[in-house]
């Protein structure tokens, strides 16, 4: 699935939630969340703080693809996700 919009993201994490037989509650205290985050973010809230997004979505087993060589509809390459998390992993150390 393509996700374009916040609300896309939401329907992605409440069908898998659904699908690991977890309720809301359950999975907010496996990030470390609230209750009411886990809601916002299934009603796809546009300013959800991204860490939590992404411990979100590596607890549901949901994982995140860039293809480099994938041209938008504007022509634009999509970025190299792997190699920006690699150069700032180096950064880091």
């Amino acid at each position: 699935m393509l996700i374009r919009t916040p609300a896309d993201l939401g329907a992605v994490i409440r069908d898998r939630r659904k699908q690991l037989g977890l309720d809301q509650a359950g999975l907010a205290k496996r990030i470390g969340a609230s209750r009411q985050w886990v809601v916002s973010i299934e009603q796809g809230h546009p300013r959800a703080a991204l860490g939590l997004v992404l411990r979100t979505l590596d607890t549901l087993g949901i994982r995140l693809n860039s293809r480099a060589d994938h041209a938008s509809p504007t022509g634009q390459v999509s970025p190299d996700i792997d190699a920006i998390v690699a150069a700032a992993s180096k950064r880091d150390t």
